[in-house]
C-alpha cells in the first residue's frame, strides 16, 4: 500500500475529522462515523478514494 495522501492533506483530515466526531457526539448524529473515515485515512496516510480515482495528492519522486 502505497501512501497517496501528502502531509497536508492529512493534517486537515485529522483535523476536520475530529470535528466532525466532535460534532457527532454533540448532535447525536452520523457525523462521528463520518469523522473516524478522515481521522483513519489521515493517520495512516492512505485514501481509498484516492486510490480508486487514480489521485495522489503526494510528491511524484523523479528518478534519473
Amino acid at each position: 500500500m502505497n501512501k497517496n495522501v501528502n502531509s497536508v492533506d492529512r493534517l486537515l483530515r485529522v483535523v476536520l475529522g475530529a470535528a466532525a466526531i466532535g460534532a457527532g457526539f454533540y448532535f447525536q448524529n452520523v457525523w462521528g462515523a463520518v469523522g473516524i473515515i478522515g481521522v483513519v485515512t489521515g493517520m495512516i496516510g492512505w485514501c481509498p478514494a484516492y486510490t480508486i480515482f487514480g489521485i495522489s495528492s503526494c510528491k511524484v519522486k523523479q528518478t534519473a
